[in-house]
């Protein structure tokens, strides 16, 4: 058994005409400008670490002056608030949307005195808009985070004001549950056995199995797990814990278990190709860093051959993680510092999820609720 021993040992681990945008990330092609476009560029990175090439932006209809501004706030993402790439990039994705429809809505290029005079009707015919595309409420509330995002910086900066902004509520989304697995699903994804009938290499099964022991046995996030280096992961025997770096660029230390570590040992040593020590620790077929579509696929391949629901997914076996832990008595702040959520509200949703656990306490303690004979 695989994880037999998991839980209690982790419960005692404490478009065309538009400004170009050029914003630096760690790889990427640089795009070619078309002509007549103005450019404006900005080293955001997430740190002095990565190679700086820069990739183009596109931001129909905005002005030379708001473009100047989306790239100070952008630097000021990845600089000072430490986001990681992929968020800065989600972020840019969201105001570039938002300057589109306005450019096409107010009939001309926005400008920062044209920010400052929008007002609500401005704003919800933008979320209208989102609306018939299709969108969801929670996807159209991050939107409009981001536009917030960056009015509230060129508000503190003393650049303008978008006040028309903050005087329309955001959608109200409706909260979901998260759906882990069953304690004998999640130990079954974790074996290369169950893939046995695919026309696949020894080493791919052993690297996937190692993959997703580490997402169910330490509750890592996929970018977590796959930013990994060889020489961040001991050896079997050598030692029970791992530094991951998670959103915001913040490191937290995890436990790792035997049995997970013997996964990667048997990886490493199946892999055809070298790794070195200050490499990444999974890479693909083609010997570069592994894709996370690449884990996305295999759980779909594995959904297909257990039988497992829609639903189970790389992230679900964090939440497993999570869940599995409170059903055998993790106290929830514990459980918070494993996942590295930086609010306790965030990990009290598992509360929830394990609501037959509590149910089955509250039986057996509450006075009121024991039969009488």
């Amino acid at each position: 058994m695989l994880f037999g021993i998991m839980l209690q040992d982790l419960t005692n681990h404490k478009a065309a005409g538009g400004i170009i945008l050029i914003v630096s990330r760690p790889r990427g092609r640089k795009k070619r400008a078309q002509a007549g476009d103005a450019r404006v560029s900005t080293t955001a990175g997430k740190n002095a670490q990565h190679d700086h090439v820069q990739r183009d932006h596109v931001l129909p209809g905005a002005g030379a002056d708001v473009a100047a501004e989306v790239a100070r706030w952008l630097g000021h993402l990845a600089a000072e608030r430490r986001m990681s790439p992929k968020t800065c990039e989600a972020y840019e994705r969201d105001v570039r949307q938002f300057l589109s429809f306005l450019c096409e809505h107010l009939g001309s290029r926005v400008t920062l005195p044209r920010l400052a005079r929008l007002a609500p009707p401005d704003i919800r015919a933008f979320m209208a808009a989102r609306r018939g595309e299709g969108i969801s409420g929670r996807s159209l509330a991050r939107v409009l985070a981001g536009a917030r995002s960056f009015a509230r910086f060129i508000e503190r900066n003393g650049s303008g004001k978008v006040g028309g902004l903050f005087a329309v509520r955001s959608p109200k989304i409706a909260k979901t549950l998260p759906k882990p697995l069953a304690v004998a699903a999640a130990r079954r994804v974790t074996q290369s056995e169950v893939r046995a009938g695919e026309d696949r290499e020894p080493w791919i099964f052993a690297r996937d199995a190692a993959v997703l022991g580490l997402l169910y046995g330490s509750g890592l996030r996929i970018s977590e797990a796959l930013s990994l280096k060889r020489q961040e992961v001991p050896l079997p025997g050598q030692g029970d814990a791992i530094t991951v770096t998670g959103k915001g660029n913040k490191r937290r230390m995890v436990p790792v278990l035997g049995q997970v570590l013997e996964l990667v040992a048997d990886y490493v040593a199946l892999c055809p190709n070298e790794l070195a020590a200050d490499g990444p620790l999974f890479i693909g077929a083609k010997g570069g860093p592994l894709s996370p579509r690449i884990v996305q696929l295999t759980m779909e391949r594995l959904r297909g051959v257990l039988g497992l629901a829609e639903t189970a997914t790389p992230h679900a076996l964090r939440h497993s993680f999570a869940t599995h832990l409170l059903a055998r008595g993790g106290d929830l702040r514990s459980i918070q510092e494993l996942l590295g959520h930086a609010s306790l509200s965030t990990t009290q949703v598992y509360t929830a999820v394990d609501s037959e656990r509590l149910l089955e306490v509250y039986r057996n303690t509450h006075p009121r609720a024991r039969k009488v004979s």
